[in-house]
């Protein structure tokens, strides 16, 4: 059986090798056919190799020239195919397209060889049309550099594959760093510095964005027929904000860490009994521009997974007026009927402030207050809220406390939106301990941390793939991507 293997393998090897032999390229597809074929040669030898892996030093050794081996061929197959792509007639009239369609004159300055790095840590170079900026005005400033069309075509930027630059973004968002991204980048064989690795992520989430702009963006999977939870919450992270005044020593800006609130969405399903459908990927997405950026964000999934055609739609959240003063609003721009549309105030949050309630009544004991917390917790979970919010109402007419008095105000201004009993009876969950989960995964654990300050650009590009890649849709958000057409990036 091996030696039957072996014998195919190295005839099938031999073919290939003659071919290349035979192939007539010129100019760099000549060259790079060349390369190929050493390639090929380099296989082929290491397969007729006597070798006797005795230890597992000697395997280890084996692994990795393999491994180079293969890399180089499969490299040196990719700058074959794109340079093939690159020269067709085809290409380079959809280049001198997206060429027309900038603004600002471009003027040709000929072929140029371009290294591009591969997701296998290799580069290879192509030879492509360089276009520069025609004026020696917009040749001085540098956000206006020159492009390669044809590149940007195929959807190369930043001079990496469409693949590695997927890559290098998720691992940015991954990572406990950038640091830590280029060191796991680094063992691969790709050697980036860790400002090239942020740049990269925030011009991939730019495309990302740019994506769902387009006509095409959508979703394949709706909510027709399902129970829809939607809920907002804020985290926190701190952000540099330029400061006044001098220079550092080194020539430095100084600047301020202020403590910002990025604001976050999560929108999922549930089944029967309430619980969260793990079958169903939920959508996530995060901004640093405030409430109504966060809320037309709602707006948008909701509309692209069709919320219409729901079952029933439930808003949970804690008592922030930011956001119970825009929940009304987002319903009714979305033309949905109050018969299904529900808003819950967070039971455990209720909870919270109740606690605080029996903490205040300085005229009963430890134990009281503990019965009297547990009573009336009780007696939220059973739709008693009248009777709650009079039993409130009376304690704070005895003590006349002022923080008494912001717990009434809390109780009675979210009254309507304390109807735990009946929303569980409707097959819907309780508290919002999803949209919690999502802060501390999606924000605490990477953008919040001792001495770490985000410029307002990178974090709020940051927060963007992480809730994708958190949310289980980094090949959706790849997709759109992909079908990006070059002159809307350009």
């Amino acid at each position: 059986m091996y030696g039957s293997l072996k014998i195919h393998f190295k005839s099938t090897l031999g073919e290939l090798i003659m071919n290349t032999a035979t192939w007539s390229g010129k100019g760099h597809a000549g060259t790079l056919e060349n390369n190929l074929g050493d390639s090929l040669l380099e296989i082929e030898w290491l397969v007729g190799e006597v070798s006797h892996i005795k230890d597992s030093a000697s395997l280890d050794d084996m692994e990795t020239r393999i491994l180079e081996a293969t890399n180089r061929l499969a490299a040196n197959i990719l700058a074959l195919k794109t340079q093939e792509s690159l020269d067709k007639a085809a290409t380079q009239e959809e280049a001198k397209k997206v060429v027309d369609s900038i603004s600002k004159k471009l003027k040709n300055q000929g072929a140029r060889k371009v290294k591009v790095t591969t997701s296998l840590g290799m580069v290879i170079v192509v030879v492509t049309t360089y276009f520069s900026p025609a004026t020696k005005k917009d040749l001085r400033c540098k956000k206006r550099k020159g492009i390669y069309p044809a590149l940007f075509l195929l959807g190369i930027h930043d001079r990496l594959t469409p693949r590695l630059a997927s890559e290098i973004s998720s691992l940015a968002v991954i990572a406990a760093s950038f640091k830590e991204a280029q060191q796991i980048l680094k063992d691969r064989g790709i050697k980036l510095d860790v400002k090239t690795i942020g740049t990269v992520a925030q011009r991939y989430a730019g495309r990302a964005k740019l994506a769902q702009q387009s006509e095409g963006y959508c979703f394949s999977d709706t909510v027709s027929g399902c129970r829809v939870v939607v809920s907002i919450d804020g985290g926190r992270t701190r952000i540099r904000e330029k400061k006044r005044g001098p220079k550092t020593p080194k020539n430095r800006s100084r600047f301020n860490g202020v403590w910002r609130e990025p604001k976050l969405l999560i929108i999922y399903t549930v089944d029967e009994q309430g619980k969260v459908n793990k079958t169903y990927a939920p959508f996530m997405d995060a901004t640093m521009k405030g409430p109504d950026a966060i809320f037309a964000m709602v707006r948008f999934y909701l509309e692209k997974i069709k919320v219409t055609e729901a079952d029933k739609i439930l808003f949970v959240a804690d008592g922030a007026r930011w956001i119970w003063n825009r929940v009304g609003a987002l319903f009714a721009s979305l033309g949905l009927s109050s018969e299904k549309c529900y808003e819950l105030l967070d039971f455990y949050h209720a909870a919270e402030h109740l606690n605080k309630v029996a903490e205040l009544q300085k005229k009963l004991n430890p134990a009281q207050r503990k019965r009297w917390f547990n009573k009336h917790r009780k007696m939220l979970l059973e739709g008693k809220i009248n009777e709650v919010v009079t039993t409130i109402k009376g304690i704070y007419r005895k003590s006349r406390n002022k923080k008494l008095r912001t717990e009434r105000d809390y109780f009675i201004r979210n009254m309507k939106r304390m109807r735990y009993s009946a929303i569980a009876k409707e097959g819907l969950p309780i508290g919002s301990g999803s949209v919690e989960s999502a802060v501390r995964r999606v924000i605490n654990l990477r953008l919040k941390g001792a001495s770490v300050y985000w410029l307002k650009e990178t974090a709020e590009a940051m927060l963007y793939l992480r809730a994708q890649y958190k949310s289980g849709r980094w090949n959706m958000l790849k997709k759109h991507i992909f079908s990006l057409k070059a002159a809307d990036v350009i």
